[in-house]
């Protein structure tokens, strides 16, 4: 990747989305084929946030906000050698404040239909977030033109194709 003026980085990227788009699984394949870290955010989330979440209960902005203080130190921490990071970066302020020490950040938006998304958490297993959370969740996310918006309804390794040529 190269910036405005045209220096190479290494790639920086927050692969975002609300629950069940896909954002682990896109996210691991992308950092493979860039050939960087992949981190998962749901790994930096207290105990009782995953708690309060599995109970159904979403949390608040004063909730994120140690979680968001975490992934900025990690993506600040790896930002010389590239990283892709899940997390739902649901809101433009969330993202603002996980591009406070990487101004190079490019946001990654897995979209899909809510039938998709209820169809993935139903099937998936051993999660701590569970169907209770997803209308909030659609109801928080802001989209603008800080984010690529990518279809997560298509096979894995198109979506990452897709992912790929809009970070390269």
């Amino acid at each position: 990747m190269t910036d405005r003026a045209g220096t190479a980085r290494p790639p920086v990227i927050v692969v975002m989305g609300v629950e069940g788009v896909g954002k682990s699984t896109v996210g691991r394949r992308l950092a493979e084929r860039l050939g960087v870290e992949f981190v998962d955010g749901d790994d930096f989330h207290s105990a009782e946030a995953k708690a309060q979440m599995a109970s159904g209960v979403p949390l608040d902005d004063a909730a994120r906000a140690p979680w968001l203080d975490r992934l900025d130190a990690v993506l600040h921490e790896h930002a010389a050698r590239g990283v892709v990071l899940a997390c739902s970066a649901l809101k433009h302020a969330y993202r603002r404040r996980l591009s406070r020490s990487v101004p190079h950040l490019v946001f990654v938006a897995l979209v899909a239909p809510r039938d998709v998304l209820e169809k993935r958490i139903s099937a998936r297993k051993h999660h701590f977030a569970g169907l209770a959370l997803l209308d909030s969740q659609l109801r928080t996310l802001e989209l603008g033109d800080d984010v690529t918006t990518i279809d997560a309804t298509r096979p894995v390794d198109d979506t990452v194709d897709a992912a790929v040529r809009a970070v390269v």
